[in-house]
C-alpha cells in the first residue's frame, strides 16, 4: 500500500508564462510548491518557494537539486523550463545544441534522480516533462526539436522503469502558446500573429493555463493508471500543419 503523498511540487521556470501558470494551478489545489528557475516566482503566497538557479549550468543543477530535495519532500516534478534558440540548418550551431540538451534533458535526468529515493520510498512519484509540437518537426528548429524529441522516448523509458514504484511519467507537448517566448519570435498584435491564429484548427492560440490544466491532470494523485504518455496541447496543430 502506497503512503499518502505530500504533493511537493518541483517546477522549473516557474518564474514566469507557462511554468508560472503551472505554479498557480497547483497552489489552488493544496501543493506545497517549489520554482526552480533564474529568477525568483514573483508569486506571493506561502506555500510558495524558489531555489534560484541557471539550469543550463550542470554543476549548479545539482548543487541546486541537492538543496531541493534537502529541504522538500518532493514527490511531484514538473520540468518546464526551456529556450528555442531558432536557426535554419546551415546556421545551426552545435553549442546551441550542446546547451538544449542540457537544459531540456540533462536537467531532468538530474532533478528526478535526486528526488527518486523519496518518492521510491514512498511509492508515489509523479513526473511531467514538458515537450513541444516542435517535437514532430518545424522549420528552424534543429536543436529545439531534437531535444524536445528526446523528452518523448526519455520519459516513456522512465514510465517503464518506475511502474511498479508508483511513479508515473508523462508529457505535455504544447503548441503555440502565448507566453513571453512566444512574442519574442512573433510580434504581438501583428499580422503574422494573427495569420498564425487563423491556421491553428481551433482558431485561437493556447494560453498558459490551457498547458496548466493538462499538467495538472498527470500530476493528480488519482490518475496512477496512465504513464508513459503524450498530450499534445496544441488546438489541433500536432495533427495538421503550422507555419511560424
Amino acid at each position: 500500500m502506497s503512503a499518502a503523498p505530500r504533493k511537493v511540487a518541483a517546477v522549473t521556470g516557474g518564474s514566469a508564462g507557462i511554468g508560472q501558470a503551472i505554479c498557480e494551478d497547483l497552489l489552488a489545489k493544496g501543493y506545497e510548491v517549489v520554482s526552480l528557475s533564474r529568477r525568483k516566482a514573483s508569486i506571493d503566497h506561502p506555500r510558495m518557494h524558489s531555489i534560484e538557479v541557471d539550469l543550463g549550468d550542470r554543476a549548479a543543477t545539482g548543487e541546486a537539486a541537492a538543496e531541493l530535495v534537502r529541504r522538500f519532500e518532493v514527490d511531484t516534478v514538473v520540468h518546464n523550463a526551456g529556450v528555442i534558440r531558432p536557426a535554419l540548418l546551415a546556421d545551426v550551431k552545435l553549442a546551441d545544441l550542446d546547451a538544449l540538451t542540457e537544459l531540456h534533458l540533462g536537467c531532468a535526468i538530474q532533478l528526478l534522480q535526486a528526488a527518486l529515493p523519496r518518492m521510491r520510498a514512498q511509492h508515489f512519484g509523479r513526473v511531467v516533462l514538458m515537450s513541444s509540437r516542435a517535437a514532430v518537426g518545424l522549420a528552424t528548429r534543429t536543436a529545439y526539436s531534437a531535444t524536445k524529441a528526446g523528452m518523448l522516448g526519455m520519459a516513456r523509458t522512465w514510465a517503464l522503469e518506475l511502474a511498479a514504484d508508483g511513479i508515473t511519467v508523462n508529457v505535455v507537448a504544447p503548441g503555440p502558446i502565448r507566453t513571453d517566448m512566444f512574442y519574442d519570435l512573433v510580434e504581438e498584435g501583428s499580422d503574422k500573429e494573427r495569420a498564425l491564429a487563423a491556421s491553428v484548427p481551433v482558431k485561437r492560440l493556447g494560453e498558459s493555463a490551457d498547458v496548466a490544466r493538462a499538467v495538472g491532470f498527470f500530476v493528480d494523485p488519482a490518475n496512477g493508471f496512465v504513464t508513459g504518455q503524450v498530450l499534445y496541447v496544441c488546438g489541433g496543430t500536432s495533427v495538421g500543419s503550422l507555419a511560424l
